[in-house]
């Protein structure tokens, strides 16, 4: 759908109103927003076409804050993690930069298509796709389409031919193709080996009740105990238990420092406490009364009591670990209850909502700074790993877990 320049003037005027309200950054200038709006104005009222009047936005919202805002409608291509889930790392492949599967995580799009980690893309939909710089970003993807892909694999090389199913969203706010979020087995070592792939829905219910049947049954008597965050996007609010079976007893995790917050100068110790994931969607009406209208809780875990395997955990995290995830791996590190392993995180730890626009548009904003019980914040710094390991595109391609391997070495030394 085209839209009239009535429409394109509405939805600008929405977005520097949304932006002037509700973004959170200690920095935040409005007359330089205000700046921002008057230089991109025409461009976007004027523009030719859908995509030119959605580049022109995002332009705008770029000179503002290059990674936080963002645009979103039914077409707009998404991250892979969230789109396919799957990462890419930039190699050099022959004699030229691409995009080589990174993590394919189980269950997800990527996954069923039948690609494995260290398959080379060529091309999507038709078109050759190649990076232009060793740090370029994996290419994204739309939501609910066919989209078959040629990737490279094997020795020597021959080319495959799949085709991406990508899942109609559970959510417009915050779209995403739902991996197996739980993968639990005993490696080889006997170590028990976790796999995260995502923290789904808002509450994380039916994650909570997962995890309690993996670690009442399973790996009840596990001693020591891998956590793979690998390739983990975030979502919701379920990485509690998680930390949770890290320690038995009730500790404080961290909270959402918002902009009321700020001005007001508030003590997080007032903020209403969080300690405990429903098991029962019955419970959901009771939570909603209590935390009515509250912007901001205190998060802490939910005491879950002694486990054999405690004090001798890994984490494994890499450059693809994002959000939740990453405040998983933070408490761990901060409360010294885990060794954290692999690559350092992108540091992408701040709470955003989408608002709606108008005509299928939503407007990404980020409203509050994620801060640990420790004080500490890592967006834009990210966690450096206690035991670095990188990702080997040659293991990965051999079909070795490089990064695992090193990492259960270490954790079995422990």
């Amino acid at each position: 759908m085209t839209l009239t320049k009535a429409q394109r003037e509405a939805i600008i005027t929405k977005i520097r109103s949304l932006v002037a309200e509700k973004f959170f950054d200690p920095t935040f200038n409005e007359a330089a927003w205000e700046e921002i709006v008057r230089r991109n104005r025409i461009a976007i009222v004027e523009a030719h076409d859908t995509a030119g009047f959605e580049g022109a936005v995002s332009k705008m919202l770029t000179e503002l804050s290059p990674r936080t805002l963002g645009l979103l409608s039914n077409h707009t291509p998404i991250t892979p993690r969230n789109a396919i889930n799957a990462s890419f790392a930039v190699e050099l492949v022959g004699s030229e930069l691409r995009w080589v599967f990174q993590d394919v995580l189980p269950g997800g799009v990527a996954a069923r298509a039948g690609l494995r980690p260290g398959d080379t893309l060529l091309s999507a939909a038709g078109k050759p796709l190649q990076p232009t710089a060793p740090d370029a970003e994996g290419p994204s993807f739309e939501m609910q389409r066919s989209i078959p892909i040629v990737v490279s694999r094997g020795t020597p090389p021959q080319d495959v031919a799949v085709t991406l199913e990508t899942d109609v969203p559970d959510y417009k706010d915050n779209p995403y193709s739902e991996p197996t979020a739980l993968i639990a087995e005993f490696l080889p070592s006997g170590i028990a080996y976790l796999k995260v792939s995502l923290f789904p829905g808002k509450i994380g219910i039916d994650f909570a009740n997962e995890l309690d049947s993996i670690f009442s049954g399973k790996f009840a008597n596990a001693e020591r105990l891998i956590i793979d965050l690998r390739g983990n996007p975030g979502g919701g609010i379920g990485g509690l238990t998680l930390m949770s079976y890290l320690t038995p007893d009730r500790v404080p995790i961290g909270y959402s420092w918002n902009r009321k917050m700020a001005q007001e100068r508030r003590d997080p110790a007032s903020l209403p406490v969080f300690n405990k994931i429903p098991r029962s969607k019955l419970a959901i009406p009771g939570l909603a009364l209590k935390f009515l209208g509250k912007t901001s809780v205190f998060v802490h875990t939910e005491g879950l009591g002694r486990r054999p395997y405690q004090g001798r955990v890994a984490i494994l995290v890499n450059k693809h670990t994002t959000g939740a995830a990453e405040m998983v791996a933070q408490f761990a590190q901060e409360n010294h209850l885990a060794i954290i392993a692999g690559e350092k995180t992108p540091g992408r730890l701040v709470t955003r909502s989408a608002f709606k626009l108008g005509s299928g548009y939503r407007l990404v904003i980020p409203v509050a700074a994620y801060v640990s019980a420790k004080n500490s914040r890592i967006e834009g710094i990210g966690i450096t790993p206690d035991v670095p390991a990188s990702w080997s595109f040659k293991s990965a391609a051999s079909d070795e877990d490089k990064q695992l391997l090193i990492t259960a070495a270490q954790l079995a030394s422990s």
